[in-house]
């Protein structure tokens, strides 16, 4: 398992890359700037919606792996032309 550490040095990485503020992305992201400080110091109870919506603004993906989701085939589409924003 990912440590939650993990994840908030990765998007903690990605915002200064990106030569973004905690406010500028929180604002991008549509989350608290509370929530985001949370994120990258790895608080373990940051809600799933916060965190997908700091991944995307972030243009990081998410994925999910393993043997049954391959079988059932319940992997994410491969995105069309139309854009990986096209189903929102």
């Amino acid at each position: 398992m990912l440590p939650p550490e993990s994840i908030g040095r990765a998007v903690r990485a990605h915002r200064e890359a990106a030569g973004l503020s905690r406010r500028a992305l929180s604002e991008l992201a549509g989350v608290g700037t509370t929530a985001l400080y949370d994120v990258e110091h790895g608080k373990e109870t940051v809600q799933l919606r916060t965190l997908l919506c700091l991944l995307d603004a972030l243009n990081i993906d998410l994925r999910l792996e393993s043997p049954l989701m391959e079988r059932l085939d319940l992997a994410e589409p491969p995105a069309t032309q139309e854009g990986p924003d096209a189903h929102r």
